[in-house]
C-alpha cells in the first residue's frame, strides 16, 4: 500500500512524477477488497458485472455470498457492508484490471491533505493511466464546486468539499462500479441531498453504485437494498417490495411521556412489539380489530398518560428492519 506522503512546503513531490513513479514500482493496491480468511475463499473480486457480492460486517469476519441479479446502473444499499468480490479476476494477479473497473470513496477522508485539490485528482488520474481531461466529463459537475479551490490544500477543505474531492479521484479512471463506505456519515443535510443528487447523475450514466450507509432515509433513495445483520443478509429487495412486505398492522402513537408509553404499550394484550419512532411509538398489532384504537386509547388514559395520539402508519424500511431482527 502506499504510505502517506509527508511533505512540507520545501519539499513537496510532484504529484504527477510520484504516481508514474509507483506505476513503474508495479503498485499493489487492491481498491476496496481483501481476501477473507478462510480455507475455501476464491480470491476473485469484482469483474466486469456483479453477480457475486461477498458482504463482511463490521466485526465480523463471517463472509456470506449472495446473488443479486445486478442491473447496470443501479444503485444498491447495504447495511454496514465491508468489502465485495466477484468471480473473475483473481485478486493476486489481475489486482490492476480490478482496480481500473472498481472506484472506491471510503468513509474516512484518506486522501493526502498536503496536497492541493488539483494534486490529488492528477496524482489518482496518473495512477488509473490516465488524465483529468480524458474523463472530465464524468466528473466535470462536481469538480466546477471544486475548482476555485484547486491550489488549496485537501486537509484545509471543509467537509462537503472533502467529500466532492474524494468521489472526483474515486471516478477519474471511469470505473463501471463503485463502492461508497459511508460517504454522508458526519457531513451536514444540505451536502447529503447534494451527494445524493451526483449519485443520481452518475447512476444515468450507467455505473453501477454500492452504498453503505446507517440512515434508512438514504436507503429508500436506492434501487435495491440488502439488510444485513451479523453479516447475514436478512433480505434483499426493492425499498417499496420491502416496505409492502410488512405483514401486521401498525399504529403510530404519541403521548406525554414517552418512557411510560413504550412500557404499558408492551403491557397491552393486542401488542406483539412496541419501539420508539422519533416523536411517535410504532406498536405492531397481533391483530387488525376493528376497535382497537378506542381500546388502547382508554388504557393509556388508565395508566395515567395524557394528549394520547392514535393513528394507523405505513411501515417503512426501518421498520421491517426492525422485524427481522427479532
Amino acid at each position: 500500500m502506499v504510505q502517506h506522503i509527508r511533505t512540507g512546503r520545501h519539499d513537496r513531490l510532484d504529484s504527477t512524477r510520484l504516481a508514474q513513479k509507483i506505476r513503474r514500482e508495479n503498485f499493489d493496491g487492491r481498491v476496496g477488497c481483501r481476501r477473507a480468511d478462510r480455507d475455501d475463499d476464491s480470491g476473485k473480486v469484482l469483474g466486469a458485472a456483479i453477480r457475486q457480492v461477498v458482504a463482511i460486517n463490521r466485526g465480523d469476519d463471517d463472509v456470506l455470498e449472495t446473488e443479486l441479479g445486478h442491473r447496470h446502473g443501479d444503485i444498491f444499499w447495504l447495511l454496514r457492508i465491508k468489502s465485495a468480490r466477484q468471480p473473475g479476476f483473481d485478486v493476486a494477479k489481475d489486482y490492476q484490471q480490478i482496480r481500473s473497473s472498481v472506484g472506491y470513496m471510503p468513509g474516512r477522508f484518506s486522501l493526502y491533505p498536503d496536497l492541493t485539490v488539483e494534486e490529488n485528482l492528477t496524482f489518482f488520474a496518473t495512477i488509473f493511466g490516465t488524465t483529468i481531461q480524458q474523463n472530465y466529463s464524468l466528473i466535470r459537475e462536481i469538480y466546477v464546486q471544486l475548482e476555485p479551490f484547486k491550489n488549496r490544500r485537501a486537509g484545509k477543505l471543509s467537509g462537503g468539499m472533502k467529500q466532492k474531492l474524494a468521489l472526483c479521484c474515486a471516478l477519474i479512471h471511469k470505473p463501471i462500479v463503485l463502492f461508497l463506505d459511508e460517504p454522508t456519515t458526519g457531513v451536514d443535510p444540505v451536502s447529503r441531498k447534494e451527494f445524493w443528487e451526483m449519485l443520481k447523475r452518475l447512476k444515468a450514466q450507467g455505473i453501477t453504485i454500492l452504498v453503505s450507509t446507517p440512515y434508512m432515509d438514504e436507503a429508500g433513495l436506492c434501487d435495491r437494498i440488502a439488510l444485513m445483520q451479523n453479516g447475514k443478509i436478512l433480505m434483499l429487495d426493492t425499498p417499496a417490495n420491502i416496505s409492502n412486505s410488512y405483514p401486521e398492522k401498525l399504529l403510530a402513537v404519541k403521548a406525554n411521556k414517552m418512557s411510560t408509553l413504550l412500557k404499558s404499550l408492551s403491557d397491552f394484550p393486542a401488542v406483539l412489539n412496541s419501539y420508539a419512532f422519533g416523536e411517535y411509538a410504532h406498536a405492531v398489532l397481533q391483530n387488525d380489530e376493528t376497535d382497537i384504537e378506542n381500546q388502547m386509547k382508554k388504557y393509556l388514559e388508565h395508566e395515567g398518560l395524557a394528549n394520547i395520539e392514535i393513528k394507523p402508519t405505513k411501515a417503512t424500511i426501518e421498520d421491517s428492519f426492525i422485524k427481522l431482527l427479532k
